[in-house]
């Protein structure tokens, strides 16, 4: 686990950068990380700084990362949301830093989302 002052650096360089981009390009990806009060109790928190990290770590410059309030799923939180242009929204259900890197890994980074981590699988599972 990164120190407290790693995570503000990391978060304080995403947010500069971000403000910077303004507006997502069209090609950009789009992570959003439910952080009403449910989605912090269950974690968000950690799920938020992972992600963060790991964009920054990998130098994805297409990719940006944000915060939502409640996104309507509080028992499969921690929530987490990915757009890509052209194609479905995925919506990433039980994510904690583990998830949040393989997720970058494997969809951000080589567009195959993992379908056992998605809202609609953890649904017929149940």
């Amino acid at each position: 686990m990164k120190t407290l002052e790693e995570l503000q650096a990391i978060r304080e360089r995403m947010k500069a950068k971000v403000n910077n981009r303004g507006v997502a390009d069209a090609s950009d990806f789009r992570i959003v990380v439910g952080m009403a009060t449910c989605g912090i109790a269950a974690g968000a928190r950690n799920t938020l700084a992972a992600l963060t990290a790991e964009v920054e770590e990998k130098h994805l410059d297409n990719v940006i990362v944000s915060q939502t309030g409640c996104i309507g799923i509080c028992r499969f939180e921690p929530v987490v949301e990915v757009f890509e242009p052209g194609k479905e929204k995925v919506t990433y259900v039980h994510v904690d830093a583990e998830r949040a890197r393989q997720i970058v890994a494997s969809h951000i980074m080589n567009g195959n989302p993992i379908n056992e981590y998605t809202y609609s699988y953890a649904v017929k599972e149940n």
